[in-house]
C-alpha cells in the first residue's frame, strides 16, 4: 500500500469528510485510522500500535519533542494573553483608540494587510500576532472574521516564502545550498538565487495583489460576500453556532479603567522578544557567527515563541495586578478565571493541530508525497510544461498532506534533477514553481497547521475560513499556472511575469466595474 495510489486515500478521505461534514476532528480521525489500517495491512493490533505511535511522536521522538510542545504552549499563552487583555480592558481601550484614528473599514482592512507583510519572521507567529493586533480594529468596523482570517492567511506563508530573513527563508536557502552542491551550480549563491526567485513566485504575486484589491474595495466573492453582508448589516461577525478556536467564552465585568498599553505592551513584548530570541538562538547555534542569514538559518523558532509567550503573559498579569490599586471591579481571583478561559479558548486549535500532526506523520509513513513525486520523475514530460506541471503537482501534494515544508523537501530536489538534465536555464523558475505550488496547496488545505493558526488568530471557525478563502486562492493559482505555462513555453521569466501582471490588471478592471454596478443598484 505504501507509495502507491492507495496512499492518496487517507488524506483525500479526511479532506472530503471535512468539506462534507464540517467536523474537523472527526474527519482527521477518520484519515488517521484509515492510514494506520492501510500501512499495517488492516491488522487491528498493529494498526492500533501505529495509531498510538502517530500521536506519541508529536511529543516524544527519541526524546522529548520540545519543538511541538513549545508551539502548543505558545498557542496557550496567546489564549491567556487575549483573556488577560480583555479582563484589563485593553481590547476595549485599543478599539476605541483605533476607531478614532482608523475611521473606515478600508483603513482597518489595509492595516491588517500591511501588518501581515511587516510581521514576516514566521508564519505561526504572523497568524497569531496579526490576529491579536487587528481583531479589535476590524471588529469595530464590522469586518467579518472570515475576511480577517483571509487577510492573515494570505500574508503569512506567501510573505514568509519570499522573505530571506525568516524561518522559511532560512530553511529554503539551506535547501538550495544542498541542491546547488549536488548539481555543481556555481552561477549564484543560494541567497542570491532565493532573492532572484521572489519575482518568479507568481502565486505570491497574484495573492498579495488580490489581497490589497479586496482591502481597498468592498468587492467580495461567493461565500465571503454573504459573511461580509451579514457583518455590515447586523454586526454579527462570525457564526456563533460553530466552534471558533481563539474565541473567548468567559464573562468578565466591564472594565472602564483599561488603557491602550494594556494591549500594546504584551503584543510588543511578543514581537520584540521573539525577534531577539530568534537572533540569539541562531547566533548560538551557528557557533556565534555574526551573519544575519546564517543566524536565521540556525534559529530555534519554537523556543523563541515559548520565551516571548511566557514573558508577555507575565507582563499581562502584572498590568492587570496594578489595577487592584484603583479599579474597584478588579479582583485577583479573576486572573485564574482568565487563565482557564484563555486555555479553553485555544483547546480546539490544540486538538486540531495534534490530529493534523498525527495525520501528517502517517501520510509520510504511507508515502503519499513520494508517490506523487514519482509520477513526474517516471514520465517523459515536455520541457515547456514542466514548470506548470510541478506547480500543480506540488499544490496537490501540499493540499493532501497539509504541509508546504514537506512538499518542499520532496519536490525541490526532484524538480532540480529533472530540469538540470533537460534545460538547466530553467532551474530557478522550476524551483519557484515548486515553492508557489506548495504555498497554494497549503493555503487551501483544511488540515494545514497554517490554516488552523490563521482561523485561530482571527477567532473564526476553521471550515468557514477554508470555504471563504478558497475562491481567492484558486483564482490566484489559475493566474500563476498561466504564468508558468507562458514561462515554460517561451523560456522567458519576464514574459511570464508580465502576463501575470496583465491578467491581474484586467481582472481588477472587471471586478471594479462589477463593484460600481452593485453600488449603483444599491444606491
Amino acid at each position: 500500500m505504501e507509495s502507491t495510489i492507495f496512499s492518496l486515500l487517507p488524506p483525500l478521505l479526511a479532506i472530503i469528510m471535512v468539506l462534507v461534514t464540517k467536523r474537523v476532528l472527526l474527519s482527521l480521525g477518520v484519515g488517521i485510522v484509515s492510514a494506520s489500517l492501510l500501512v499495517e495491512g488492516f491488522d487491528p493490533i498493529d494498526s492500533l500500535l501505529l495509531l498510538w505511535e502517530s500521536f506519541k511522536v508529536s511529543f516524544w521522538d527519541e526524546g522529548l519533542n520540545t519543538s511541538n510542545i513549545y508551539i502548543l504552549l505558545f498557542i496557550l499563552f496567546l489564549g491567556i494573553i487575549t483573556a488577560l487583555v480583555g479582563l484589563s480592558g485593553g481590547s476595549t481601550a485599543f478599539a476605541a483608540w483605533a476607531v478614532k484614528r482608523i475611521k473606515t473599514r478600508r483603513g482597518s482592512k489595509l492595516l491588517t494587510a500591511f501588518l501581515g507583510i511587516i510581521i514576516f519572521v514566521d508564519d505561526y507567529f504572523n497568524a497569531l500576532a496579526v490576529g491579536q493586533i487587528a481583531r479589535p480594529i476590524t471588529d469595530s468596523h464590522r469586518v467579518s472574521r472570515v475576511k480577517l482570517a483571509y487577510f492573515i492567511d494570505s500574508t503569512s506563508a506567501p510573505v514568509c516564502v519570499i522573505a530571506p530573513v525568516s524561518s522559511w527563508g532560512a530553511f529554503l536557502i539551506s535547501q538550495l545550498g544542498v541542491i546547488f552542491a549536488t548539481h555543481a551550480v556555481t552561477s549564484y549563491t543560494p541567497l542570491e538565487a532565493f532573492m532572484l526567485m521572489a519575482p518568479m513566485n507568481f502565486y505570491v504575486i497574484a495573492t498579495l495583489a488580490i489581497v490589497f484589491f479586496m482591502a481597498w474595495t468592498d468587492f467580495d466573492l461567493m461565500p465571503m460576500r454573504k459573511h461580509e453582508k451579514i457583518a455590515k448589516e447586523t454586526g454579527k461577525l462570525f457564526d456563533t453556532s460553530k466552534p471558533n478556536p481563539g474565541e473567548l467564552q468567559g464573562n468578565f465585568p466591564e472594565n472602564k479603567y483599561g488603557e491602550v498599553k494594556d494591549l500594546l505592551l504584551p503584543i510588543i513584548t511578543l514581537i520584540v522578544i521573539t525577534l531577539v530570541s530568534m537572533f540569539w538562538t541562531g547566533y548560538q547555534n551557528s557557533n556565534q557567527e555574526l551573519n544575519i542569514f546564517v543566524v536565521f538559518e540556525n534559529t530555534d523558532v519554537p523556543i523563541s515563541l515559548f520565551i516571548s509567550g511566557l514573558l508577555a503573559t507575565i507582563l499581562a498579569v502584572l498590568l492587570y495586578l496594578r489595577q487592584l490599586k484603583y479599579n474597584p471591579t478588579a479582583k485577583i481571583n479573576f486572573i485564574w478565571k482568565a487563565l482557564v478561559t484563555g486555555i479553553s479558548s485555544m483547546l480546539p486549535a490544540i486538538f486540531i493541530l495534534i490530529f493534523a500532526w498525527s495525520l501528517s506523520f502517517l501520510i509520510e509513513t504511507i508515502g503519499t508525497g513520494q508517490y506523487l513525486a514519482n509520477l513526474v520523475a517516471e514520465n517523459n514530460i515536455p520541457v515547456g510544461v514542466i514548470p506548470v506541471l510541478l506547480f500543480v503537482l506540488t499544490a496537490i501534494m501540499a493540499f493532501a498532506t497539509g504541509s508546504s515544508w514537506g512538499s518542499f523537501g520532496i519536490l525541490l530536489p526532484i524538480g532540480a534533477s529533472i530540469i538540470m538534465a533537460i534545460e538547466p536555464e530553467l532551474l530557478l523558475p522550476v524551483l519557484s514553481a515548486v515553492l508557489a505550488g506548495a504555498v497554494f496547496g497549503d493555503h487551501c488545505s483544511p488540515i494545514s497547521d497554517t490554516t488552523i493558526m490563521s482561523a485561530t488568530g482571527a477567532g473564526v471557525n476553521v471550515i468557514d475560513h477554508v470555504m471563504t478563502q478558497l475562491p481567492y486562492a484558486i483564482i490566484s493559482a489559475v493566474i500563476a499556472a498561466f504564468g508558468y505555462l507562458i514561462l515554460g513555453l517561451t523560456g522567458s521569466v519576464i514574459i511570464g511575469f508580465v502576463s501575470v501582471v496583465l491578467i491581474l490588471i484586467m481582472l481588477f478592471l472587471v471586478w471594479n466595474f462589477k463593484s460600481k454596478k452593485e453600488d449603483f443598484k444599491q444606491g
